[in-house]
């Protein structure tokens, strides 16, 4: 499977869709997010890498509608992702990070050179996703969605959108048998 230009998901192999073991969406409205944005001393930046930041501001400039939506279409990105990746683990797993510890900058929505957005972990949070999963899976735990997969490798699909007063994007996350 993999994305075209804008994240439309296209090329759908046999099997792929076997492989889904978690799915994300959120919406932000951008109002209220940009008003979070701006607040003196919110601390919102912080809860982004500076890669993302960065492409942010490239982006808002180049299409000259201003870096808060971009920041808010990677925000939903980065909550459909830990939904995704909630749901992955099932309703008796336990989950790697509270509400309050997520590592917001070290789950990145990232444009590739062609513009197509991608999910990219810290390391930290890679090998906290594959152990979470992992266990899910383990016969003793067993109780994830994910159960029954056996030794998995991880990848990202995801889709960024926004348009009038929302952003919006969801995240599916696959899990490949090794």
């Amino acid at each position: 499977m993999t994305q075209a230009r804008g994240g439309a998901v296209t090329g759908v192999e046999s099997g792929d869709l076997d492989g889904i073991v978690g799915l994300g969406h959120d919406v932000v409205a951008l109002d209220a997010f940009a008003e979070q944005l701006e607040e003196l001393g919110g601390g919102m930046r912080r809860l982004f890498s500076p890669r993302e930041l960065r492409q942010s501001a490239l982006r808002g400039r180049l299409k000259a509608d201003g870096e808060a939506v971009h920041l808010a279409a990677r925000w939903a990105g980065k909550e459909a992702a830990v939904k995704a990746w909630c749901e992955a683990l099932g309703e008796c797993a336990p989950l790697p990070y509270t509400v309050d510890t997520i590592p917001w900058a070290g789950i990145e929505i990232l444009d590739d050179a062609s513009g197509v957005p991608h999910v990219v972990l810290a390391d930290a949070v890679s090998r906290a996703l594959e152990d979470s999963l992992d266990q899910a899976t383990d016969g003793s735990a067993g109780r994830g969605r994910a159960a029954g997969r056996g030794s998995a490798r991880y990848r990202w699909h995801i889709s960024l959108s926004h348009d009038g007063p929302v952003a919006s994007a969801v995240a599916v996350l696959i899990a490949d048998r090794v």
